[in-house]
């Protein structure tokens, strides 16, 4: 999970936590490009207005270094964009802000077998 709002990456890690899943946080996108290099995960998380590298760029370098990785963008700018018809390179989903956890688990379900779906 990828945002620079510490206080929204702790509520989200312990709700994911919560429903079995293990989190890392990064609270920018070269520290989640460096956390990708050095581990496996099953879906990418991020914000889309985040200081430095945004999650657009964010999420088309993590396409371009691992083409299959999920990611789901959290964000009510990111939401705006592609309805703007922005179509986020990298970016499988974009779930708006606020959310609920319903909706995070819909989300992360739909993108997941999304993916899958591309798999050979």
């Amino acid at each position: 999970m990828v945002d620079d709002e510490p206080a929204i990456s702790s509520l989200m890690k312990v709700f994911l936590e919560r429903d079995g899943h293990s989190v890392q946080t990064a609270s920018n996108g070269q520290e989640a490009l460096l956390l990708l290099e050095q581990q496996s995960f099953d879906l990418v998380t991020t914000d889309y207005s985040m200081s430095g590298m945004k999650g657009d760029l964010l999420a088309a370098a993590i396409k371009k270094r691992l083409p299959k990785m999920p990611v789901l963008m959290i964000s009510s700018k990111g939401a705006v964009a592609k309805a703007c018809g922005d179509p986020l390179p990298g970016v499988d989903m974009v779930m708006a802000k606020p959310f609920n956890m319903e909706d995070l688990r819909k989300a992360m379900a739909e993108v997941l077998s999304k993916v899958a779906g591309r798999l050979p």
